[in-house]
């Protein structure tokens, strides 16, 4: 009777804890977007393989570059943000707090989409001109002077 009791109650126990990472899994703390310029991206775990990532942020020249760490658990989407690399992305992802172990991701940022974001300036007040506005502009280089007339 004691040995029944205790199965139940340790069948219980179980439900419960996978409720409770179930519901970590599917209820997001947090939504947003980050864009940069992923520098890493690595499939990493002893048992749970998961994508793990970071994206370099945008900072002022001169300054400590900020780093956003991240997760990947769809395999589609870390091919998308490989074949991103090198280029401006905007990530979307979702918070997830409480879950239980690193078997799910090393980070708390799951990333569910990835786009392409438009390029930014390098830095305020450098401009690169295109053809056409450089073309409308007129030289400053000095005038070409003539070679002077052969003499007879």
């Amino acid at each position: 009777m004691i040995v029944k009791r205790l199965i139940v109650v340790l069948l219980a126990l179980c439900v419960l804890a996978a409720l409770f990472v179930w519901a970590a899994l599917t209820w997001s703390y947090s939504t947003g977007e980050r864009a940069g310029w992923v520098q890493k991206l690595s499939k990493k775990g002893w048992v749970c393989k998961t994508w793990e990532g970071e994206l370099a942020l945008v900072s002022l020249p001169g300054t400590v570059q900020e780093k956003f760490f991240f997760t990947i658990r769809d395999d589609a989407v870390a091919e998308q943000v490989t074949r991103a690399m090198g280029k401006r992305v905007s990530l979307h992802y979702e918070e997830k707090v409480g879950l239980p172990t690193t078997c799910f991701g090393e980070t708390r940022h799951y990333v569910s989409k990835v786009t392409l974001a438009d390029e930014i300036p390098l830095a305020a007040g450098v401009v690169v001109p295109s053809a056409s506005a450089s073309a409308a502009v007129p030289s400053r280089a000095p005038a070409a002077v003539p070679p002077p007339a052969a003499s007879r």
